[in-house]
């Protein structure tokens, strides 16, 4: 299973030397990131170019994850020649997210299933979110206690604190920049539009 929770895997297997040790791990590996980020406007979006600065990506990566529908800009698509896309800053957050599971070794075909569990999630509770990988399985973990439980139990490698990433994203975009969004490049999230869209993106990434 690609992204499951972290809650229960090592059930049973209490040893407070090795919790602890675990705990160490994770404190040194910035993993108990439980900070809440200030929130930015939702109306401010980034050209290719900026996005990628802030991710730590290739355009070419950038043009291939929008083209193959892993990581699409939600304000503005490209749309014919000489249209910009433009990416909204909870989709630069989960660009860099990709660019780190991919630089770890996980798979191309987890990194989606785990992008899409991250798109049903509201901005809000992404800041709260520690996802944990082996190098083949990821796991998400909301509390200290289940990222400790996953490096307790061996399954977690290596992990990536959203919240930490999020102040990393937001410490590049302000040295960067942004426009505001025109009325007709949102969509309402209630729209029907907007529930066609994640369809089309749940059948391209089935």
């Amino acid at each position: 299973m690609a992204v499951s929770s972290g809650e229960g895997k090592t059930a049973g297997q209490e040893d407070p030397v090795r919790r602890e040790s675990a705990r160490q791990r994770a404190g040194e590996q910035g993993l108990l990131f439980d900070e809440q980020p200030a929130q930015l406007p939702a109306d401010i979006g980034y050209r290719g170019p900026t996005a990628c600065a802030a991710a730590g990506i290739t355009y070419r990566q950038l043009d291939y994850w929008a083209r193959t529908g892993l990581v699409e800009p939600t304000i503005r698509a490209a749309q014919g020649s000489g249209s910009q896309r433009l990416y909204s800053f909870r989709d630069i957050l989960v660009l860099k997210v990709v660019k780190r599971l991919l630089d770890t070794g996980v798979s191309l075909q987890q990194i989606r299933t785990a992008v899409q569990h991250l798109r049903d999630r509201g901005v809000a509770d992404l800041a709260q979110i520690t996802l944990m990988s082996d190098g083949v399985s990821v796991y998400e973990c909301t509390s200290a206690d289940e990222v400790i439980d996953l490096l307790q139990g061996g399954q977690g490698v290596f992990g990536i604190a959203l919240g930490r990433v999020w102040r990393e994203v937001e410490g590049s975009l302000a040295e960067l920049p942004g426009e505001r969004a025109a009325v007709e490049d949102t969509v309402p999230a209630d729209h029907p539009a907007d529930e066609l869209a994640r369809r089309r993106r749940a059948r391209r990434i089935g």
